[in-house]
């Protein structure tokens, strides 16, 4: 197996998440304590969690789990789920089992390290830019000119890490068509589907609309609990589910019990906690435009779509990764320069940063953001 570069998103975050007091570039919303969540439990659910069996679990995840996480997409039964202990583990599967030293994946940058270094692990990769000047969306032409004949995946993430764009729905399903004509899988990053600013147009699920799609969901973006570690993919084909969980075995064999109750709890009452998430996008939004509308010389800022990120652009003459540097160091407020989503496939912006709003509690580290800027003016 090759050895995989260093992951330079969670070494960032190793370094600084934990210790800088104001996280200003979380890709999750908001989450909410043990208690809170089993406050929405009915008695039946509460039950199942304090009576439940510590022992495992079955590797493809607890049966009432999968049909409840079914019962999210239009046209999903259970046997077409899959859970893993977190996103990146389902990254990790289906890369390892869709392609081999033979294929070629299509990636669009900039992304999540892992859609784009793992492919790169086991075969030739190309990469295909979102477009800033085009609200960052993605040229369907330019798929169709990287596709070879031995093309297997392409890998798509909307609403989109870092921008928070969402692909306009005609160029979607022309994307579903060109692979459906290729024969070529889709692995659909859609982690942050259902956050948002209110009006957002979320896209349907791949897995719902192509035979061939991938869809990757979780509990720790849009829902706000990335401590359960519950992840998962839906697909219409049994073969590769059944691949990715033999490749299961080598890496978790199976998810947390405890877990599996809450999260389960969390998507019989998912409405509630998605209006609760998405409200706190739409108080944070403001701020952050009256915060960016002090600072035209600094900053060019564009409301994103959906999730709760952004990708404004850093003006300042000594550049986005100093910035930021300085930032963090001398008021403990923590961005993520663009330099993190740099990528081997080709150029990606380099004057920009990753803004997140899903928390609350964002009137200080906005207020430290202003201070810093006027100390430094």
């Amino acid at each position: 197996m090759p050895t995989l570069p260093d992951f330079r998103l969670e070494t960032h975050f190793a370094k600084w998440e934990f210790s800088a007091r104001y996280h200003m570039t979380a890709s999750d919303a908001e989450a909410m304590s043990l208690r809170d969540l089993l406050a929405m439990a009915t008695p039946e659910e509460r039950e199942e969690y304090d009576s439940m069996w510590l022992g495992y679990t079955e590797t493809f995840g607890a049966p009432d789990l999968r049909a409840t996480i079914a019962q999210t997409y239009a046209d999903q039964p259970a046997d077409n789920i899959l859970c893993f202990a977190g996103a990146s583990e389902g990254i990790f599967a289906a890369n390892n089992v869709i392609l081999d030293a033979d294929s070629h994946a299509i990636v669009v940058t900039p992304n999540y390290q892992s859609h784009e270094s793992l492919p790169l692990a086991i075969c030739e990769a190309t990469g295909v830019p979102l477009d800033p000047n085009d609200n960052w969306s993605l040229d369907i032409d330019r798929i169709k000119a990287a596709i070879r004949p031995n093309t297997r995946l392409v890998t798509i993430n909307f609403p989109h890490n870092p921008t928070g764009t969402i692909l306009p729905l005609d160029r979607y399903h022309a994307l579903i068509d060109l692979c459906r004509h290729h024969g070529i899988y889709i692995l659909h990053d859609e982690i942050f589907n259902g956050l948002g600013p209110t009006g957002a147009a979320h896209l349907p699920f791949v897995a719902d609309i192509y035979e061939r799609g991938l869809s990757l969901g979780v509990m720790s973006k849009s829902y706000g609990l990335p401590g359960l570690r519950i992840g998962w993919i839906a697909c219409q084909v049994r073969d590769v589910l059944s691949r990715m969980e033999r490749m299961k075995h080598y890496l978790s064999i199976c998810n947390s019990g405890p877990s599996e109750r809450l999260a389960k709890i969390a998507l019989l009452h998912r409405e509630k906690i998605l209006a609760r998430n998405c409200a706190i996008v739409d108080e944070n939004l403001p701020k952050w435009d009256a915060f960016f509308a002090r600072y035209p010389d600094l900053f060019e800022w564009q409301r994103p779509d959906g999730s709760c990120m952004a990708f404004p652009r850093y003006k300042g003459p000594e550049g986005v990764e100093a910035f930021a540097n300085s930032l963090v160091e001398d008021a403990s407020v923590l961005l993520l320069p663009s330099t993190i989503y740099s990528s081997e496939l080709g150029p990606t912006p380099t004057d920009r940063f990753r803004l997140g709003f899903g928390r609350t509690g964002l009137d200080a580290g906005i207020a430290a953001m202003d201070a810093h800027i006027m100390r430094n003016r």
